[in-house]
């Protein structure tokens, strides 16, 4: 099931990469409070000093704001298209087609992971195994951000599916991927709910994990 997913998700995604890179260029220039967030993961990561992993990076340009507050960042998708459109517009950082799912990264490898919108589409299922796997190569110490679109305090769905634009999504609870995270090992230190700006349907979600030192 999870390769049928991921190919899905992959083909949706070449489809529109120009069209996705151009819209979200300056993405974060009306978003106070997502910078605000990125910027407090980056300056917990900066104190590890070791590479960040960008984890459904797209067209990279949340790669390269990382790389502006001083994050030695790279960037990973699961879309060629995507990585081509990156390596284009940034040439001096580097980008590397992959999958959440099974990264090809070292156990502890990388100081710090972000995850931006980038397991949305991936069944609800799944999530557990993408938890387990930015666990493991996160280094003792390290920190994953996480940023979604979440849903009403008095939703009795841990995950609801909606008509993205690029193919199907899910809106899901904090509480749910916090919990997910405590499985996998991780600790939680921050959150954040956002209410959705004026082009946009719905709540936003944040979670910052630690991975415990050792």
């Amino acid at each position: 099931m999870i390769e049928s997913s991921l190919d899905t998700i992959r083909t949706a995604y070449d489809d529109v990469a120009v069209l996705y890179a151009e819209m979200f260029r300056n993405a974060h220039d009306e978003a106070p409070l997502d910078r605000a967030m990125i910027g407090a993961f980056a300056e917990f990561v900066r104190a590890g000093g070791g590479p960040v992993a960008d984890i459904g990076c797209g067209p990279g340009q949340v790669t390269a704001h990382l790389r502006s507050l001083g994050v030695p960042a790279f960037g990973i998708d699961l879309s060629p298209t995507m990585i081509e459109l990156a390596r284009q517009e940034y040439p001096d950082l580097r980008f590397e087609q992959g999958s959440m799912t099974a990264l090809d990264l070292a156990d502890g490898s990388v100081d710090g992971v972000l995850a931006w919108y980038s397991f949305i589409h991936l069944p609800p299922a799944e999530l557990p195994t993408v938890f387990a796997e930015l666990g493991r190569v996160l280094a003792p110490g390290g920190h994953l951000l996480l940023g979604f679109f979440t849903t009403d305090d008095d939703s009795p769905n841990p995950a609801e599916p909606f008509d993205h634009k690029v193919t199907t999504a899910y809106r899901l609870s904090i509480d749910h991927l916090a919990g997910l995270a405590r499985e996998a090992g991780l600790v939680e230190l921050a959150r954040m709910r956002r209410e959705p700006g004026e082009a946009e349907r719905f709540l936003h979600g944040r979670l910052l994990v630690r991975r415990p030192a050792e």
